[in-house]
């Protein structure tokens, strides 16, 4: 396992994180679960991301517990704060009430006395931006967070946080976590540059897009039992038919990247973690599994490196089908 700077700040991470967006406390068993942390530390992952509203805290639950007996200091473990966790109209959002209260229960749920770092998981258009990072800074003088980061931020809200940050004293945000990978490229034009200037580093999810990028959904056939698009426990099927299960076309053209993927001694879901990884900006891809093996698969694509001729050669078979337009960085207008 290789690491990286996140963003310009101090703290080191592990260039693959393991994630439990949809599979801890809801799609995947707590034994299988934390058989997928176990095989994370096995290959060197240090750098374990959650949120509140995943499995509602139940993935918070079993990650903590996972982790439990493992040197907290050789570790970061990632959370984040913005959907709904109760019924109340307080129990969302980024107001200092619910940032802070939000922060306490993930710290209990996780079992830890602070986080590495606290992401704002959506932009909060109804909370005045000066009253979330001053919830946020005062975390991290509490001594419950070291980090503040932010999740699918469009680049002009990121510029902004780190102007009022400045303006106000306060700690800057150092990551951001958007989606991002060969088929998904939204951040490229507007995001990445934004953050580049401001040390902001990108922590990206669905590097193989849930699975789409594996190559193991075949054009003309239907999806293989067992995989993520035929299980609705937690939207995977959902995510999968929005970015394009139906297209044929695209499900062929993914198969064409394999002999480029043998090329250099890869399984396609490898190709596609190394592919996110060759942007200097990335500081780490996050991965999540079912399965142990998948987790071992993945982390195999620590360190490799892609020749600018063989980007090339996958963005010409990739063709049209690759969605770059900045538009779908987007947060609710209203809070959920």
């Amino acid at each position: 396992m290789e690491f990286r700077h996140l963003g310009s700040s101090g703290l080191i991470v592990s260039e693959i994180s393991y994630g439990n967006w949809i599979t801890h406390g809801s799609q995947v068993e707590e034994d299988a679960a934390v058989g997928c942390v176990q095989a994370a530390l096995d290959e060197g992952i240090t750098t374990f991301d959650t949120a509140d509203v995943y499995a509602q805290g139940r993935a918070e639950e079993v990650l903590g517990r996972a982790l439990k007996g493992v040197r907290r200091d050789g570790v970061e473990i990632f959370s984040k704060v913005f959907w709904p966790m109760g019924p109340g109209k307080n129990d969302r959002g980024l107001s200092r009430k619910h940032i802070m209260r939000a922060a306490e229960d993930s710290l209990r749920r996780l079992g830890t006395d602070y986080l590495d770092l606290y992401q704002a998981h959506r932009f909060d258009y109804a909370t005045p931006l000066e009253e979330t990072l001053r919830a946020f800074d005062d975390l991290v003088r509490q001594g419950k967070v070291c980090y503040i980061g932010v999740s699918e931020w469009r680049a002009e809200e990121i510029e902004r946080a780190l102007k009022l940050a400045d303006e106000m004293g306060l700690d800057r945000i150092v990551s951001n976590q958007p989606q991002y990978n060969m088929l998904w490229r939204v951040i490229e034009p507007e995001v990445v540059p934004a953050c580049e200037r401001g040390g902001v580093g990108q922590i990206v999810w669905s590097p193989i897009a849930q699975g789409l990028l594996t190559g193991k959904y075949l054009p003309g056939q239907a999806p293989p039992a067992g995989s993520r698009a035929t299980d609705d426990k937690g939207g995977g099927a959902d995510f999968l038919a929005a970015r394009g299960l139906d297209d044929q076309e695209l499900l062929r053209r993914i198969q064409d990247l394999r002999p480029l993927a043998e090329e250099v001694g890869l399984s396609l879901a490898q190709l596609a973690v190394a592919w996110v990884l060759q942007n200097p900006n990335v500081s780490s891809a996050i991965i999540g599994a079912s399965r142990p093996q998948q987790v071992r698969e993945n982390a195999a694509a620590s360190g490799v490196k892609l020749d600018a001729d063989m980007m090339r050669r996958i963005d010409d078979i990739l063709g049209d089908r690759v969605e770059r337009d900045p538009a779908h960085t987007v947060s609710p207008e209203k809070r959920p």
